[in-house]
């Protein structure tokens, strides 16, 4: 966590500049220490010399910069934590991977993990469109969502996407491009989006935001932080917000509670502990499964509407209540030893029940429904160890990270089902009774254990960096299916995964890079017989190379990346068996990102990138499917978002920030053989600003923000996971927001 005696050293030095030494009361020992690099001053250089005239010593004071932990100024953020677990340098890592900051969220108003990362390179968000249950997301042309989202470095989605953190809770989302299984274990191959939650400041700071919107949205929310105690040993966080809304959906609500309370103790420059916890309340229902003749395509009677709902309003609800509590321990005992220890305990629960779609009869206005309920609790336990060492050898200097980490998920999701009467979707009539639902199924309760022991090396000789690293995982699941008679399995994987990569940081600010990367996914499932399946996990393997651009003296980041990326043991239909998978397909991906965020001077700041994917599923046990993309992977995606402020003006047009972005969203096909084509799409947003402090000195702290998403309301379908289950992408979006800070 940061030291707080930087702070103390410029305070104590601005008081001798002020020629005031004498009157700054004698600080603790702690906060005496000499910068690293600072000139010691003697005792006579600090006397009086003759003539009353104060000599002062030199003094050489550096600043402990920025920290991946800390809130940062603008777009643009120079250090990340998630690709080494280290504070590291952005252009020091030899992987691509980009860093969406508070400011940056705050200028587009965004809600949510999609709407947050709607300009970052190699995610393709919001894949059902609205649905407030869950972030859907891809990265690199993969599925991330189940096992890709952690929050605060531990896995936060837990193999099961039943979990959603509010974005305002947030200080920063990290996205680490390409497998990533050395530091974090069992993983999809296209990588991982790391939260990081608001933590204590050092200073006071805080804010109290006001907002409404389209769909009747009403939000209240705030964040206060700061010192506890004046020598700063004890710091505090508090964020909060309520909401209460519609969604572009009838008889779907997006309301919730979000409470964080966080705390901070350093007793020593050395020692940081920090409590983080939160607790979330969700009251929606389940998106709208419709047909892709209605909503791609016309039928005789034109398309569904995107407001249709098409379940029953008093059964359908999506109800969840989560909450976690943890820390995150470190000390360092000398310049070349620190431990840090990080743990969570986390808890979901949901109670959901849905009428849903299941594709068009033959008159082609009535919809087939299905009455599903699902009752899922999920509790996990977490714990990672570090220990770091800095030193050197000869002319290269060493960062070394060794670990150990453990991981517990207990799940259980008892399901039912029930054929339930058609609805017309073009003039629908509700109240239908729903039929009695069937015994449980799928009601198997797991125990799924990851441990998994890491090595990494960060070395630096002159301008080169080279990273390397090895990981031993073995994970376990135990699973007791009731729907069975109680039948107990067992499945057991271990895998060794390694990532090596170099990066050459050029005097220019170019740095050119390659790296190679593995990673592993366990697959856990049963048979008809309750026995697991016993499938092989999911196997990664990445080649990328690539530049990153930071430019001397400027606020920003270019990167390019070109990677060749391979999952194995994918499912696919098991050719003795119609109603069995077996793990024998595989996926190629070869693709090019381009992103870039900057503050270019007067006023202008940007984000923007551009992402190509030539995915190929090159193994399958369906001839018709080789070849072919797989369903939802899109191959272009590009977006560019850029703000205007005229502060420099004087006046009241000063307080006046414009913003507007553009997003190209390339075609999809609802199926792995390449047919029933989902169409691209070009959506546009905007944003205004003002500081009304320019209107009046007494309305300092205050600002109004108004934003908008797909301006123009263009209908368009988000996906389809086949022809009877596509999704109407996000409506057009209107959030004011009265925001007092201080």
């Amino acid at each position: 966590m940061p030291d707080p005696s930087p702070r103390r050293r410029s305070i104590r030095l601005a008081a001798w500049l002020l020629g005031a030494s004498a009157l700054v009361p004698a600080l603790p020992a702690a906060a005496q220490e000499t910068a690293p690099g600072a000139a010691a001053g003697s005792a006579a250089a600090g006397s009086a010399a003759a003539g009353g005239a104060m000599v002062l010593p030199e003094v050489n004071v550096l600043g402990r910069g920025e920290s991946a932990l800390d809130p940062v100024r603008g777009f643009v953020a120079e250090q990340q934590i998630s690709g080494t677990k280290t504070d590291t340098p952005l252009i020091e890592n030899p992987q691509s991977i980009s860093v969406v900051p508070r400011d940056q969220i705050d200028a587009r108003q965004a809600q949510t993990l999609g709407e947050a990362l709607r300009y970052t390179a190699g995610v393709r968000g919001e894949n059902y469109g609205s649905d407030s249950r869950t972030d859907w997301f891809q990265l690199r042309g993969f599925n991330a969502q189940d096992n890709g989202i952690f929050l605060n470095g531990l896995r936060y989605n837990t193999g099961y996407a039943g979990s959603v953190f509010e974005t305002y809770g947030l200080e920063r989302y990290e996205v680490l491009r390409g497998p990533t299984s050395v530091l974090y274990g069992q993983i999809a191959p296209g990588g991982l989006v790391n939260m990081m939650q608001r933590r204590p400041t050092d200073f006071a700071t805080g804010e109290v935001r006001l907002t409404a919107g389209s769909f009747g949205r009403l939000q209240g929310q705030g964040h206060a932080s700061g010192p506890l105690t004046a020598d700063g040993q004890w710091l505090y966080g508090f964020t909060g917000l309520v909401r209460d809304s519609g969604t572009a959906v009838d008889e779907v609500d997006d309301d919730r509670i979000f409470l964080a309370p966080t705390l901070t103790w350093r007793p020593t420059a050395d020692t940081s502990l920090t409590l983080l916890s939160y607790y979330q309340r969700d009251r929606t229902s389940g998106n709208q499964f419709l047909p892709y003749e209605g909503t791609v395509t016309e039928t005789p009677f034109g398309r569904i509407g995107r407001s249709r709902f098409t379940g029953e309003q008093d059964f359908d609800r999506f109800d969840r209540m989560q909450f976690g509590v943890g820390y995150e321990l470190s000390h360092r005992f000398n310049s070349v030893w620190s431990v840090q220890q990080n743990l969570r305990y986390g808890q979901t629960n949901i109670a959901w029940d849905q009428v849903y779609g299941g594709g068009l009869e033959a008159d082609q206005r009535t919809l087939s429904r299905y009455a599903y309920r699902a009752d899922i609790d999920v509790n996990t336990f977490q714990v990672d160890n570090q220990v770091k060492a800095q030193f050197t050898t000869g002319p290269v200097s060493h960062t070394v990270l060794g670990g150990f980490d453990f991981s517990q998920v207990f799940y259980r999701n008892a399901q039912q089902f029930a054929f339930a009467s058609g609805l017309d979707v073009f003039n629908p009539t509700y109240g239908s009774a729903i039929p009695p639902l069937g015994a449980p199924y799928d009601n198997a309760r797991q125990v799924n254990t990851q441990y998994g022991l890491y090595l990494q090396d960060q070395a630096r000789i002159g301008n080169l960096v080279l990273l390397g690293g090895i990981r031993q995982d073995w994970a376990y699941s135990d699973i007791d299916d009731r729907d069975a008679g109680g039948v107990h399995s067992a499945q057991n994987n271990q895998a060794f995964t390694w990532r090596v990569g170099a990066v050459y940081l050029a005097d220019s600010g170019l740095a050119p890079y390659v790296s190679y990367a593995r990673s592993f996914q366990p697959q856990v499932g049963t048979d008809t017989s309750g026995v697991a399946k016993g499938w092989d996990p999911l196997k990664g393997e990445q080649y990328e190379a690539g530049i990153k651009f930071q430019p001397k003296g400027m606020r920003s980041f270019i990167q390019v990346a070109a990677f060749h990326l391979t999952q194995q043991n994918t499912l696919t239909p098991d050719p003795d068996n119609v109603f069995q998978q077996v793990s024998t397909g595989e996926i190629r991906v070869r693709g090019v990102e381009v992103e870039a965020t900057a503050e270019i001077g007067r006023g202008v700041s940007l984000t923007g990138n551009y992402t190509y994917l030539d995915p190929e599923i090159t193994e399958s046990n369906i001839a018709a499917e080789l070849g072919h993309r797989p369903a939802g992977v899109a191959k272009n995606n590009a977006g560019l978002y850029a703000e205007y402020s005229l502060a420099s003006f004087a006046g009241p047009v000063g307080g006046l920030t414009v913003g507007a972005g553009v997003r190209f969203l390339g075609n999809t096909s609802a199926v792995n053989t390449g047919g029933s084509v989902v169409p691209s799409v070009t959506l546009f947003d905007a944003g205004l600003r003002y500081d009304l402090a320019r209107l009046s000195e007494s309305m300092r702290g205050l600002q109004f923000n108004v934003t908008a998403s797909n301006l123009a309301d263009t209908r368009y379908v988000s996906r389809c996971s086949g022809t009877a289950g596509c999704f109407y992408g996000n409506r057009l979006n209107v959030l004011g927001s009265l925001n007092y800070a201080w």
